[in-house]
Protein backbone atom coordinates (compact mmCIF):
# COMPACT_ATOMS: atom_id res chain seq x y z
CA UNK A 1 0.00 0.00 0.00
CA UNK A 2 0.96 3.60 -0.19
CA UNK A 3 -0.36 7.32 1.20
CA UNK A 4 -2.21 8.88 -1.07
CA UNK A 5 -2.30 12.55 -0.20
CA UNK A 6 -5.45 14.51 -2.16
CA UNK A 7 -6.02 18.15 -2.58
CA UNK A 8 -8.41 20.68 -3.86
CA UNK A 9 -12.09 20.51 -3.86
CA UNK A 10 -14.25 22.48 -1.93
CA UNK A 11 -18.00 24.87 -2.22
CA UNK A 12 -18.69 26.02 -5.89
CA UNK A 13 -21.71 27.03 -7.79
CA UNK A 14 -22.98 24.86 -10.63
CA UNK A 15 -21.30 25.45 -13.91
CA UNK A 16 -17.68 26.00 -12.00
CA UNK A 17 -14.45 24.18 -12.28
CA UNK A 18 -12.72 22.37 -9.78
CA UNK A 19 -9.19 20.53 -9.89
CA UNK A 20 -8.55 17.95 -7.71
CA UNK A 21 -5.07 16.17 -6.73
CA UNK A 22 -3.60 13.22 -5.47
CA UNK A 23 -0.19 12.60 -4.91
CA UNK A 24 1.59 9.23 -3.15
CA UNK A 25 3.90 10.62 -0.20
CA UNK A 26 7.07 9.16 -0.41
CA UNK A 27 6.64 6.72 -3.53
CA UNK A 28 6.25 6.56 -6.84
CA UNK A 29 2.95 6.27 -8.70
CA UNK A 30 5.01 5.34 -11.72
CA UNK A 31 4.09 1.87 -13.41
CA UNK A 32 0.14 2.37 -11.94
CA UNK A 33 -3.59 2.61 -13.24
CA UNK A 34 -5.22 5.68 -11.04
CA UNK A 35 -8.56 6.07 -10.74
CA UNK A 36 -11.10 8.94 -9.06
CA UNK A 37 -14.09 7.39 -7.25
CA UNK A 38 -17.07 9.31 -5.63
CA UNK A 39 -19.35 8.81 -2.54
CA UNK A 40 -22.59 11.47 -2.71
CA UNK A 41 -24.97 11.46 0.46
CA UNK A 42 -26.64 8.43 1.15
CA UNK A 43 -25.31 6.81 -1.81
CA UNK A 44 -22.56 4.00 -2.39
CA UNK A 45 -19.06 5.11 -3.53
CA UNK A 46 -19.08 4.88 -7.54
CA UNK A 47 -16.13 5.35 -10.20
CA UNK A 48 -15.21 8.19 -11.95
CA UNK A 49 -12.71 8.43 -14.23
CA UNK A 50 -9.41 5.91 -14.66
CA UNK A 51 -5.84 6.35 -16.48
CA UNK A 52 -3.70 3.80 -17.38
CA UNK A 53 -0.39 3.54 -15.95
CA UNK A 54 1.27 5.33 -19.16
CA UNK A 55 -1.58 7.78 -19.28
CA UNK A 56 -2.11 6.47 -22.86
CA UNK A 57 -5.51 5.28 -22.01
CA UNK A 58 -8.97 6.66 -19.84
CA UNK A 59 -12.35 5.76 -19.57
CA UNK A 60 -15.04 7.90 -17.73
CA UNK A 61 -18.58 7.03 -16.16
CA UNK A 62 -21.43 7.94 -18.00
CA UNK A 63 -22.54 10.86 -15.69
CA UNK A 64 -19.01 12.79 -16.28
CA UNK A 65 -17.69 11.75 -19.57
CA UNK A 66 -17.39 15.51 -21.95
CA UNK A 67 -17.54 17.41 -18.39
CA UNK A 68 -14.62 15.64 -16.10
CA UNK A 69 -11.05 15.20 -17.35
CA UNK A 70 -8.13 12.48 -16.10
CA UNK A 71 -4.33 13.05 -16.48
CA UNK A 72 -1.19 12.42 -15.12
CA UNK A 73 2.37 13.68 -14.67
CA UNK A 74 5.05 11.38 -14.16
CA UNK A 75 7.41 13.43 -13.62
CA UNK A 76 5.62 15.63 -10.98
CA UNK A 77 3.80 12.02 -9.67
CA UNK A 78 0.57 13.58 -9.10
CA UNK A 79 -2.92 12.25 -11.10
CA UNK A 80 -5.66 15.24 -11.48
CA UNK A 81 -9.45 15.20 -12.10
CA UNK A 82 -10.15 18.98 -13.91
CA UNK A 83 -13.91 18.88 -13.60
CA UNK A 84 -15.86 21.36 -15.48
CA UNK A 85 -18.67 22.34 -15.79
CA UNK A 86 -19.91 21.25 -12.05
CA UNK A 87 -23.92 20.39 -11.48
CA UNK A 88 -25.57 19.89 -8.16
CA UNK A 89 -25.49 15.83 -8.82
CA UNK A 90 -21.64 15.87 -8.52
CA UNK A 91 -21.45 16.85 -5.17
CA UNK A 92 -19.38 14.24 -2.91
CA UNK A 93 -16.90 13.33 -1.52
CA UNK A 94 -14.19 12.30 -4.23
CA UNK A 95 -11.32 9.42 -3.68
CA UNK A 96 -8.02 8.68 -5.56
CA UNK A 97 -6.85 4.70 -5.52
CA UNK A 98 -4.20 3.59 -7.06
CA UNK A 99 -4.84 -0.29 -8.93
CA UNK A 100 -3.31 -2.77 -8.47
CA UNK A 101 -4.87 -6.14 -10.31
CA UNK A 102 -5.75 -5.63 -14.15
CA UNK A 103 -9.29 -5.23 -14.83
CA UNK A 104 -11.90 -3.11 -15.13
CA UNK A 105 -11.59 0.60 -13.51
CA UNK A 106 -14.73 0.16 -12.28
CA UNK A 107 -14.10 -2.48 -9.57
CA UNK A 108 -12.98 -1.40 -6.06
CA UNK A 109 -11.10 -4.83 -5.42
CA UNK A 110 -8.57 -3.94 -7.72
CA UNK A 111 -7.78 -0.97 -5.64
CA UNK A 112 -5.36 -1.54 -2.66
CA UNK A 113 -4.57 2.49 -1.66
CA UNK A 114 -7.28 5.26 -1.34
CA UNK A 115 -6.52 8.95 -0.31
CA UNK A 116 -8.03 10.39 2.70
CA UNK A 117 -11.39 11.78 0.53
CA UNK A 118 -12.17 16.05 -0.67
CA UNK A 119 -15.30 17.26 -0.62
CA UNK A 120 -16.96 18.75 -3.59
CA UNK A 121 -19.98 20.91 -3.06
CA UNK A 122 -21.94 22.20 -6.27
CA UNK A 123 -24.67 24.81 -5.03
CA UNK A 124 -27.38 25.41 -7.39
Amino acid sequence: QVHLQQSGGGLVQAGDSVRLSCSAFGRTLTGYAMAWFRQAPGKGREFVAGITFSGASTSYADPVKGRFSISRDIDKNTVTLQMNSLKPDDTAVYYCARRVIRGPFEKEENYDSWGQGTQVTVSS
